[in-house]
C-alpha cells in the first residue's frame, strides 16, 4: 500500500443516473402535488389560495426535475483504488469523501427498484467514521458488482484495524 495520493475522483457515474434522479424527483413531487389536487377538488373554500400554491409547487417540481439531475451528473465522481475509495457529490454543497481501505469494515452493493429498471447500483463502503459510509452512487450495475468484489478482496488482503 502506498500513499493515498489525495486527488479528485476520476470516474463519472453512469449516464443513466440522470434518468434515475429525474424519476425520483418526479415521484417525490407526485405525492404533494397529488395531495394538493385532491384538496383542491374537495375543499372549494381553499381554492383561491390553494390554486396558486399548487401552481408554484408544480413549477418548482418541474424545474427541479429538469435541472438538478443533469447538474448532479456533472458533479458526481467516484474512484476505487488499491488504497482508498473516493467519492465527490453534491450539487450545491460539494462533499469529497475518502475512505482508506485499511479502515473499511463492509462493502455493500444496493439496487432499488428504479435502479434495477435502469441497470444501476450503489456501492456503500462502511468505515467507523462518524460521518457515515462513502457511497458510490448510480454506477452501472456490472461495474458496481466488479467494484464491490474488487474492494472486498482488497480489504480482505489489507492489514489494518478497520476502526
Amino acid at each position: 500500500m502506498g500513499d493515498l495520493g489525495l486527488h479528485p475522483p476520476q470516474h463519472r457515474v453512469a449516464s443513466r443516473a440522470v434518468r434515475w434522479w429525474t424519476l425520483r424527483a418526479m415521484i417525490g413531487a407526485a405525492v404533494p402535488i397529488g395531495a394538493g389536487l385532491v384538496a383542491y377538488a374537495i375543499a372549494g373554500s381553499w381554492r383561491p389560495w390553494l390554486g396558486p400554491l399548487l401552481g408554484a409547487v408544480t413549477v418548482l417540481a418541474v424545474a427541479h426535475a429538469a435541472v438538478v439531475p443533469t447538474w448532479r451528473y456533472r458533479v458526481h465522481r467516484w474512484e476505487a483504488t488499491d488504497d482508498a475509495v473516493y467519492a465527490l457529490s453534491g450539487w450545491l454543497v460539494r462533499e469529497w469523501r475518502v475512505a482508506p481501505l485499511s479502515r473499511v469494515q463492509t462493502v455493500d452493493a444496493t439496487r432499488g427498484p428504479l435502479q434495477r429498471l435502469l441497470g444501476l447500483a450503489t456501492v456503500t463502503v462502511t468505515t467507523a467514521s462518524a460521518s457515515g459510509p462513502v457511497q458510490l452512487v448510480a454506477l452501472d450495475d456490472a461495474e458496481a458488482t466488479e467494484v464491490a468484489a474488487r474492494l472486498t478482496a482488497t480489504v480482505a488482503a489489507t492489514r489494518g484495524d478497520a476502526t
